[in-house]
C-alpha cells in the first residue's frame, strides 16, 4: 500500500506541509484585509522554518522545492495567458532600449560593488547579475494580488521581463562556462544552443498556438487542466536541458493560448497557481540561514536603495515610451524593485569562486530585502516623493 501504517517519514511529511499551508492560509487571509500582497508574509514565514530557523523542516524539503518550482512556472504562465501575441511582437520590436537601460542601470551598481569590496572580477560580474534582473515570480504575484494585470503599463512592465528572461539565455551560460574554464568554443556552443533553443520555442508559440488551443479546448475542464499543465512542465522542462530559464517555456506557453480556451485555462489553473506560487516563496527563503544575513545585511540594503531606484527609473522610461501617465510609469518602476529567483541562481554559481560564501550571503540578503520592499513599495507607491514638476503632472493620463 501507498500509505503504509508506520510509515514515519511520511506521518511527519504530512504535518510539516499541513502546518505550513494553515499558517500560510491564515497569512493570506491578514494580508487581504490589509489590503497588501501576502509575499512579504511568506519570506518571513521561510526564515522561521527553513535553515537556522526556530523551527526546520527537513522531512518534506525536497517535496516543497518541487512544488516551488512548479509555482514560478505557473506564475509565468499566467502572465502569458493575459499577455497577446501583438503585444509581445510589439515588446519584442519596442523592448531593445529599456532593455539595455535596465541592464546598464541594474547590472552597473551591482558590478560597482563586487569591485569595492575587492571581489574577483568573475564574483563581481555575478553580482551584477544579481542585481540586473527582476523576479518574474514575485512581480507576477504582486499584479494579480493588486488587481493590475489588466493595467496599460502592465505591457511595460511584461516586455522587461521577458527581454531580461531572454538576456539570460546568454548570460547564465557564458558565466557558467567562464567559471568552470571552458574555452572559447564552448562558451560560444552554449551560448548558440540556447538561443536556438529560445528563437524555436518563440516561434512556435507565435505559430501554433491557435493549433494548441483548438487541441486542449476539447473535453472536459478535468482534461483541460491536465493538459495545459502537463505542457506547460514539459516545455519548461526541455527549455531548461537547453539552458533557457524553463520561466520563458512557461511563460510561451501561456502566449499561445488564445480565445475561449485562454478564459477556462486561467479559470482553473488560478486555484493551483495560488497554491505553488505560495510554496515557491516560502521555500525561497527557507534555503537562507538567518545567521548568514547579519554580516551582509548593511551593504545589501544600501544596495537595494540604489538598485530600487535604478529599478524604478527603469520601469518609468520603459512605461513613458507607451505613452503612460505619471502614476502608471511610477507603478512600473516599483513592482520591478523586487528580485528573486534568477538572483539567486545566479550566485550559486559562485559558489566555489573564493569569494563565493561572501557573494552568496550578500545575495541572500539583498533578494530578500528586495523581494520584501518591492511589494511593499509598489502598494504604497503613491506615498513616494516626486519633484515638483513631476507632481504636477500626477493627474496626468495614467
Amino acid at each position: 500500500m501507498i500509505f503504509a501504517a508506520g510509515s514515519t517519514e511520511t506521518a511527519l511529511a504530512f504535518i510539516e506541509v499541513g502546518a505550513i499551508a494553515i499558517v500560510l492560509g491564515a497569512l493570506a487571509r491578514l494580508s487581504g484585509r490589509l489590503g497588501i500582497t501576502a509575499v512579504p508574509f511568506y519570506l518571513v514565514i521561510g526564515l522561521a522554518f527553513g535553515e537556522g530557523g526556530i523551527a526546520e523542516i527537513d522531512v518534506s524539503e525536497d517535496f516543497v522545492g518541487l512544488a516551488a518550482e512548479i509555482g514560478v512556472l505557473l506564475l509565468l504562465f499566467s502572465l502569458g495567458l493575459e499577455y497577446s501575441e501583438t503585444e509581445l511582437r510589439e515588446g519584442l520590436r519596442t523592448g531593445l532600449k529599456p532593455g539595455v537601460t535596465d541592464m546598464i542601470l541594474n547590472a552597473g551598481p551591482g558590478l560597482l560593488l563586487g569591485l569595492i569590496l575587492g571581489w574577483d572580477i568573475l564574483a563581481a560580474v555575478l553580482l551584477a547579475g544579481v542585481t540586473w534582473i527582476s523576479s518574474s515570480g514575485v512581480v507576477s504575484k504582486v499584479l494579480g494580488d493588486l488587481g493590475r494585470l489588466g493595467n496599460r503599463e502592465t505591457p511595460a512592465v511584461l516586455n522587461l521581463l521577458v527581454i531580461e528572461d531572454l538576456a539570460m539565455a546568454i548570460y547564465l551560460p557564458l558565466v557558467a562556462a567562464l567559471i568552470v574554464g571552458g574555452t572559447l568554443a564552448t562558451m560560444a556552443g552554449n551560448v548558440a544552443i540556447a538561443l536556438f533553443a529560445v528563437t524555436v520555442i518563440l516561434l512556435s508559440a507565435l505559430k501554433f498556438g491557435g493549433r494548441l488551443s483548438a487541441v486542449l479546448a476539447g473535453g472536459s475542464d478535468e482534461a483541460l487542466l491536465l493538459g495545459v499543465f502537463g505542457f506547460t512542465l514539459l516545455v519548461a522542462g526541455g527549455a531548461q536541458l537547453l539552458e533557457v530559464s524553463g520561466a520563458v517555456g512557461a511563460f510561451l506557453v501561456g502566449l499561445a493560448i488564445s480565445g475561449p480556451t485562454e478564459e477556462r485555462a486561467m479559470r482553473l489553473v488560478s486555484p493551483l497557481r495560488d497554491l505553488f506560487a505560495a510554496t515557491f516563496f516560502v521555500f525561497f527563503s527557507f534555503q537562507i540561514d538567518p545567521s548568514d544575513l547579519l554580516g551582509a545585511l548593511l551593504p545589501a540594503i544600501g544596495l537595494v536603495i540604489v538598485t530600487a531606484f535604478t529599478k524604478v527609473v527603469t520601469g518609468w522610461y520603459s512605461a513613458s515610451r507607451m505613452g503612460i501617465g505619471t502614476q502608471g510609469r511610477l507603478r512600473a518602476g516599483t513592482v520591478l524593485i523586487a528580485r528573486g529567483e534568477f538572483s539567486i541562481v545566479i550566485a550559486a554559481l559562485g559558489s566555489d569562486l573564493v569569494d563565493g560564501p561572501d557573494l552568496g550571503a550578500l545575495a541572500a540578503a539583498y533578494v530578500l530585502v528586495s523581494a520584501i520592499v518591492g511589494p511593499l513599495a509598489t502598494k504604497f507607491y503613491h506615498l513616494i516623493p516626486l519633484p515638483s514638476k513631476v507632481s504636477g503632472r500626477v493627474n496626468a493620463t495614467v
